[in-house]
């Protein structure tokens, strides 16, 4: 009996894997979404609707016009990758948030703190294209589908260590959250910054951008989390690993912004 129990998740899981494959555009990588986009983007819609009701929407019209004038044009080259896409762009105010963001269906917030750190329309163009890119990619969707794997290998680890000794059943499964966590969720986001870099530069070069403020731009951001946690435990790379990719990729962002 405890052995149907056990396979029942494990079968689950193959046959989501199988049903829910999905090509990343620009890098052609295969990710898993196993939650449909529209439901995804439907719930994204009412989040920023409940955020705009609580946080103060800037009144600054340079900040405003340039958001939505580089938001536009990074969105216009991205449409290939997101034709579904309802875009709005929001400008809130909260000078201590250095910090934008970009939900699933084309929702998207910058907030004045960010101005400390972007000084050009160059250097916003790569932070916007970067958060355009997460969506485009669906990292949103394979971090949910991640979650929902895990949450079946825990179910599965349950049934199948019922008749084990509880404080060893206990150790086994705090074992297996952090593994879960450090070997592959935190990679996982990890890389997911890498390829939003990767596809958000190459948005912001098609827009007309120039990719190589991102190097600039990105010092700073760093500059502005001193005391992060050691890569392996963060979500997002490291600054020396960020600025090496970076240079890597540089040579087609250029192109890209030459050729447009």
């Amino acid at each position: 009996m405890k052995f149907k129990f056990l396979l029942l998740p494990l079968t689950l899981l193959v046959l989501v894997f199988l049903s829910g494959c999905h090509t990343v555009p620009q890098t052609g990588r295969s990710a898993l979404h196993l939650v449909p986009n529209d439901q995804l983007a439907s719930m994204s819609a009412a989040q920023f609707g409940q955020l705009k009701q609580e946080t103060p929407i800037s009144r600054d019209p340079t900040y405003n016009a340039m958001v939505r004038r580089v938001g536009e044009r990074i969105a216009y080259v991205a449409a290939p990758d997101m034709p579904n896409a309802q875009w709005e762009f929001v400008v809130f105010e909260d000078d201590s948030q250095i910090n934008a963001f970009a939900m699933p269906g084309g929702k998207v917030a910058v907030y004045t703190g960010i101005f400390k750190v972007a000084k050009t329309e160059d250097d916003l163009a790569i932070v916007m294209g970067h958060e355009v890119a997460h969506v485009a990619a669906g990292h949103g969707n394979e971090r949910v589908s991640q979650q929902l794997l895990a949450a079946g290998g825990a179910l599965a680890l349950q049934f199948g260590t019922s008749d084990m000794d509880s404080g060893d059943r206990q150790l086994l499964m705090a074992a297996y959250g952090a593994g879960t966590t450090v070997g592959v969720i935190l990679p996982y986001s990890r890389y997911h910054e890498s390829e939003a870099d990767e596809i958000g530069l190459l948005y912001a070069a098609k827009a007309g951008y120039d990719p190589r403020a991102a190097i600039g731009f990105w010092e700073r951001m760093a500059q502005q989390s001193q005391g992060a946690p050691p890569e392996f435990l963060s979500t997002h790379p490291a600054g020396a690993t960020r600025a090496r990719k970076l240079n890597e990729i540089m040579p087609k962002a250029m192109e890209a912004y030459r050729n447009r």
